[in-house]
């Protein structure tokens, strides 16, 4: 299974990926939402930044995923602080993700840049920042930015 997955430009995570300073991405939420018991090791990730780009510009495997069960605000923050060698969270960050009842954790590996590409979103009408897209080709939107970057 391929994902496209929003990354924190701000922040720089995809630099931090690329460098592999940070080797996890967190998702946490008040429930279950995605990418809680969606995405397993073996899938791909596609990153794009959260900056209107519009790009997918690196991808990497998923090595381990760790779905919590419901946790109390102290049991989540503890979560993230044992992570945060592998999450390299920001404050903002940090205090965006810790807490949460619910966390996923994905382990990556093997992240690399790509030949830029846009997507076809038009399926997608809740926008989140993780959307599982089965196989990224039938996403993938073959135009001009594949020529010109």
């Amino acid at each position: 299974m391929d994902h496209v997955v929003y990354l924190d430009a701000v922040a720089k995570e995809l630099d931090s990926l690329l460098s592999n300073k940070k080797t996890m991405i967190i998702r946490g939420a008040t429930g279950r939402k995605m990418p809680y018991g969606r995405v397993n090791p073996g899938d791909i990730l596609y990153f794009i930044n959260n900056n209107s780009e519009g790009l997918i510009v690196a991808k990497a495997k998923v090595e381990s995923v760790f779905n919590s069960d419901k946790m109390t605000e102290a049991e989540s923050t503890r979560l993230v602080e044992s992570r945060q060698d592998k999450l390299q969270l920001t404050k903002k960050q940090f205090d965006r993700w810790a807490g949460k009842r619910y966390l996923v954790l994905i382990e990556v590996s093997g992240v690399e840049k790509v030949e830029p590409f846009r997507i076809d979103k038009s399926n997608y009408g809740n926008m989140d920042d993780w959307l599982p897209v089965e196989q990224i080709e039938k996403v993938r939107i073959k135009d001009q930015v594949d020529v010109v970057q």
